[in-house]
């Protein structure tokens, strides 16, 4: 497998060499064979960033849905995580000797979360509610603040290096093959595609059928309303960082599982894409995060092996542009009711 320069040290699975270069004698039918061969490996390559990015943009969503605030520290609440991951898989496999991969990767999920979670909770009570009645531009100002000081924070304890760990999961199918290309889907691709679609459903389901779903849409129409109906709002509201920061633990544990390295600046450019991802879908709608997410990864993936991969980000926010120019709500979004 050989890793393509670029964003977050982009790894395309392509399993074995680089494809053959589209000789002189090759003929059309070949080269539409070799062509179609590239477009499906980099179909599974978009959909499994694209997959991670819709994971980190619910949480933004999530947030903005409630307390129409971005939370610019996610990104790097979903960095913390990743080391958070790292950290405790290097205990169960190098010090505890967890020989079972599949034990060692739950364990790593579970202990991920529920830390990621804390930081969540510790975030919402020490940096956002005390300016939640202040003017608009304050929490704004305290997330750069969060993002800043856990960017800076986890530099000084873990270092400007970037850290590596050993493959959590290996192996995987190809599809088919041809003149020496195989088109290869691994299989923690098809694990990052999976706990995906697994938790939209949940959230989904969660966020429209339950107490604390119908708690959570109170506040989004008036919170004011909301407590003088008994919900407790500021609950309702740290609960919602909870879970947005245990979704970036999810996409951190995948993101450190499929890339296999993490830095203490990878929170800043995976939190901008995954708030695009948000935006571009509708933000304040998690189907809509998670196919924001999936367009943005696509288009990332396709554009750097079809063109320079140096435009790609180029590509990406041109993308969001016209959309937004044509439906300013995103494409699954609602439009904003301005109360009276």
């Amino acid at each position: 497998m050989k890793p393509v320069a670029g964003w977050l040290r982009l790894r395309y699975e392509t399993c074995g060499d680089d494809p053959p270069a589209l000789g002189a004698g090759s003929t059309k039918n070949e080269r539409a064979r070799e062509s179609m061969d590239v477009f499906v490996q980099q179909l599974i390559n978009g959909l499994t960033l694209g997959s991670i990015y819709g994971l980190i943009a619910i949480g933004y969503t999530m947030v903005f849905g409630i307390i129409g605030m971005v939370n610019f520290a996610h990104g790097d609440v979903f960095m913390v995580s990743c080391f958070i991951a790292l950290i405790t898989f290097l205990l169960l496999t190098v010090w505890l000797g967890v020989s079972s991969i599949a034990l060692a990767f739950l364990v790593v999920l579970v202990v991920a979360m529920a830390l990621t979670a804390l930081w969540g909770w510790a975030i919402e009570r020490v940096a956002y509610r005390p300016l939640r009645g202040s003017f608009r531009l304050a929490p704004l100002i305290s997330a750069i603040g969060v993002s800043i000081f856990l960017s800076n924070f986890v530099q000084v304890v873990q270092g400007a290096r970037n850290k590596p760990t050993p493959p959590m999961l290996s192996g995987g199918i190809t599809l088919f093959e041809r003149d020496g290309y195989a088109v290869f889907l691994a299989w923690k691709q098809v694990l990052i595609m999976a706990v995906t679609a697994v938790l939209l459903t949940g959230f989904w389901y969660l966020v429209q059928r339950t107490p604390f779903g119908r708690a959570q849409r109170a506040c989004e129409q008036d919170r004011k309303m909301a407590a003088l109906l008994g919900i407790d709002v500021d609950r309702t509201i740290s609960l919602t960082f909870v879970l947005g920061a245990a979704l970036a633990a999810v996409a951190g544990v995948l993101y450190l599982m499929y890339y296999g390295v993490v830095s203490f600046s990878d929170g800043f450019v995976p939190g901008v894409k995954a708030f695009t991802a948000a935006v571009l879908g509708g933000i304040g709608s998690l189907p809509g995060a998670v196919l924001g997410g999936l367009i943005i990864g696509l288009i990332e993936t396709f554009w750097s092996a079809y063109f320079s991969i140096e435009y790609k980000d180029v590509a990406a926010f041109s993308i969001l542009a016209i959309v937004l120019i044509f439906m300013p709500s995103g494409i699954l979004g609602r439009p904003e009711v301005e109360k009276v």
